[in-house]
């Protein structure tokens, strides 16, 4: 029997990963330290060790207790805007993180790892479609972080042989279910939720791009497509890669971008959750951010081929299933 650590997984992202894992039947420990994420999305039943990955003894002491066999690592800052105000910040969680947690699996002997990284590694690429060949150029602290995240566990897993898969997110929204909703502060679609709870004017930052309607263009992934992302991938990791010439089995050390191929801008966003909602939403624009690149679409090919995995959920069911969640359970502020 094999459990899998989640890092982070009470927040948005985890929990939808963590109901996707145990729905696929594996055993899984949740290690959170609630900064962010929320204790009801973590049932009954699943264990919740309240840690930071920064603690190394802590996940160590974890992870021989819950006797894992791999980790999810989810946990991490992901603000582009105040990654370019505090890099420091962002520095110390994403990589200081990524590492003392290494540390701690390596000392445990947990050879299987997922890791959370981001198309933020790109840049702002001029390659019309993304794929895992294009070459990374981080434009702001967040995508630096996660960046060196991935040098990190693909060295580490040169020498120790630790199996791993790392998945490049693009635009993440929806809900997996209405308990399991985006409440943050930072991510388009609860912005634009938020502002409409308020009765007021959701905000675009910049209308200038080049790009049809002048907004920034991303590859906007259904959080559930990407929970069932994670499920393939940790079945990929413990089963390794057969060589096609010798029959053998080797550790999986690959990266895949997880997106749809198709990219909508932020008025076009907006626009779907004007109709989820039933009425028309009129942005506000304001000057553009520091390091948002125009345009961002993936190409999903390696994934599909090599697992499998293709995104079947739209921007009309992220829209939707936003906006059920956030009924359901609304904010606090």
């Amino acid at each position: 029997m094999t459990t899998w650590m989640l890092t982070g997984g009470a927040g948005y992202i985890g929990a939808n990963v963590l109901r996707a894992m145990r729905d696929a039947g594996f055993d899984v420990v949740v290690l959170d330290d609630l900064s962010a994420g929320v204790r009801r999305k973590v049932p009954d039943g699943v264990p919740l060790v309240e840690a930071s990955v920064l603690d190394r003894d802590a996940v160590a002491a974890a992870l021989r207790e819950h006797h894992v066999t791999g980790v999810i690592h989810l946990a991490a800052k992901k603000a582009v805007g105040e990654s370019v105000a505090n890099p420091l910040k962002y520095y110390r969680q994403n990589v200081e993180g990524v590492v003392a947690l290494l540390e701690a699996m390596d000392e445990v002997g947990v050879r299987n790892f997922v890791f959370s990284s981001s198309a933020a590694v790109y840049g702002a690429p001029k390659d019309k479609i993304v794929t895992e060949g294009t070459k990374p150029g981080p434009v702001n602290p967040y995508g630096s972080t996660k960046l060196v995240g991935e040098w990190v566990t693909r060295q580490l897993g040169a020498v120790t042989g630790m199996s791993w898969i790392s998945l490049r997110y693009f635009n993440v929204a929806g809900a997996g279910a209405p308990d399991l909703g985006d409440t943050g502060v930072h991510n388009l679609v609860p912005l634009v939720l938020r502002a409409v709870s308020k009765g007021e004017d959701p905000i675009v930052f910049g209308d200038d791009y080049a790009t049809p309607d002048g907004t920034c263009i991303r590859d906007y992934i259904h959080v559930t497509d990407l929970a069932e992302a994670h499920v393939v991938a940790a079945r990929r990791v413990e089963a390794g890669v057969v060589d096609e010439e010798t029959g053998e089995t080797r550790p999986a050390a690959t990266v895949y971008n997880v997106g749809t191929g198709e990219g909508h801008s932020v008025k076009e966003v907006i626009a779907a959750i004007g109709t989820a909602i039933g009425r028309s939403l009129s942005p506000q624009i304001e000057e553009r951010r520091d390091g948002d690149p125009p345009r961002l679409v993936a190409s999903a090919a390696r994934i599909k081929r090599d697992l499998g995995w293709t995104a079947s959920r739209s921007l009309d069911d992220i829209a939707t299933s936003a906006w059920e969640a956030w009924q359901a359970f609304p904010p606090e502020a």
